[in-house]
């Protein structure tokens, strides 16, 4: 494997340390149980506020940024303010006290843009690192040795937290990251000086975000792309954000069993990421988005029927199998139709587009199940976001797609 490709997947091995610790399994529990107290909800308010102005915050950003960081030559310094950010956010959660949710607020929030505005550069690397016809498997690796870094930064914190020691969790999940993303900052070229003001470059940088996304708006591969993703996306996020409540809700997992369920999950991510990276390439992402989505529909409709723990587990096995095969290959679709030199501000749009596609999905599966008074009609509802994403993007001429990259200018 080439250094700056190692390098490069290293990254999301680093960042997912903060994904699977501070996002998704023991500080959300943390903050919400004990920092907040959750007895009246307030820990889930104030928890749910951090988690929506971050990632709105990142999404209305991230296309302007991109095109300041493109425009200027600042990719790799931005990439390495947004990953420092987060690591000094996260490292000081472990001052938190009993009652500090308002700073607990703040510090999640900082951390959260940090991550997910890092991602905008670190996923624009991916044209530059890899040619077009290698992008999908490097794209499916970075996923799958991401999951790796999941599982055995959640270990270590599983470890510290037996010992008694869960306020080093959060330094040992802040070093991890920082730890792990020091090749990539190594192994990418220097920015290249480029004469102007800031103020000069924020102008300009806003002036091509919107020129960016008129011209996707006009261009009907991409369009189409882009609304695909919008919908099957929002199902994805759907799954992630419910699928722990599903079953602790209606199958009743315990705490143990969620966090064995999450790590199996994990494992099964990443041999999905693995397995299926290749034939990103070869299939073509499309496919692979095809074929994932389907699967991940069999697994929304097969949810309705479960009622046994162990079936589940099973259940949600074959969904990680499919969680960093869509993910790897959404990655490498869109980065077949970014113009070269404009790799951020492409980035930018799609990180808008994937950060805004939280909202339906989320709403539908908890209207549903306030509805019937039960989670097993808004789990089928997934489905649908997941079959009229297959229908959309079924739609897209890849062919056209092609061709409009060379007739563009776009790097072959």
């Amino acid at each position: 494997m080439d250094k700056r490709v190692l390098s490069w997947c290293l990254y999301d091995f680093a960042n997912s340390s903060y994904s699977a610790v501070i996002a998704a399994v023991i500080f959300p529990v943390y903050y919400t149980t004990v920092i907040a107290g959750n007895e009246t909800g307030l820990g889930d308010l104030w928890w749910g506020r951090a988690i929506s102005l971050s990632m709105a915050v990142v999404a209305l950003t991230s296309p302007f940024v991109g095109s300041i960081a493109d425009l200027a030559n600042l990719r790799k310094r931005l990439l390495i303010t947004y990953t420092l950010l987060s690591v000094l956010a996260v490292s000081s959660l472990s001052f938190l006290q009993e009652g500090m949710y308002r700073e607990g607020f703040l510090l999640i929030t900082i951390a959260n843009i940090g991550m997910e505005g890092a991602l905008v550069f670190y996923n624009s690397y991916l044209p530059l690192i890899a040619p077009q016809d290698r992008q999908g498997r490097v794209s499916g690796w970075g996923f799958a040795i991401g999951y790796a870094g999941s599982i055995i930064s959640l270990l270590l914190a599983l470890l510290l937290i037996k010992q008694g020691y869960i306020n080093l969790v959060w330094p040992m999940t802040a070093l991890f990251f920082a730890l792990f993303s020091v090749p990539l900052f190594i192994n990418t070229p220097q920015d290249r000086a480029v004469e102007g003001s800031i103020v000069g470059h924020a102008l300009r940088g806003f002036r091509g975000a919107v020129e960016t996304l008129k011209a996707l708006l006009k261009n009907r591969p991409q369009r189409r792309f882009l609304l695909a993703y919008l919908i099957y996306e929002d199902g994805v996020n759907t799954v992630i954000v419910f699928s722990s409540i599903f079953a602790a809700t209606t199958l009743k997992f315990q705490t143990g069993e969620l966090i064995t369920l999450y790590l199996i999950v994990q494992v099964t991510a990443l041999v999905g990421a693995f397995v299926m990276a290749r034939p990103i390439d070869t299939m073509g992402p499309k496919k692979v988005i095809m074929l994932s989505l389907l699967l991940w529909t069999t697994v929304s409709v097969s949810s309705y029927f479960v009622y046994d723990k162990g079936v589940f587990f099973i259940v949600a096995c074959i969904a990680g199998l499919g969680l960093g095969t869509v993910q790897a290959a959404s990655r490498a679709f869109f980065a077949q139709f970014i113009p070269y030199g404009k790799e951020s501000e492409y980035f930018g749009v799609y990180s808008l587009v994937g950060k805004s596609s939280a909202s339906l999905g989320p709403l539908v599966f908890g209207s549903l199940s306030a509805m019937y008074g039960s989670q097993r009609p808004a789990v089928v509802s997934v489905a649908v976001f997941f079959l009229l994403g297959m229908v959309v993007l079924s739609l897209v001429d890849t062919k056209r797609a092609s061709l409009s990259v060379h007739r563009e200018g776009f790097r072959p």
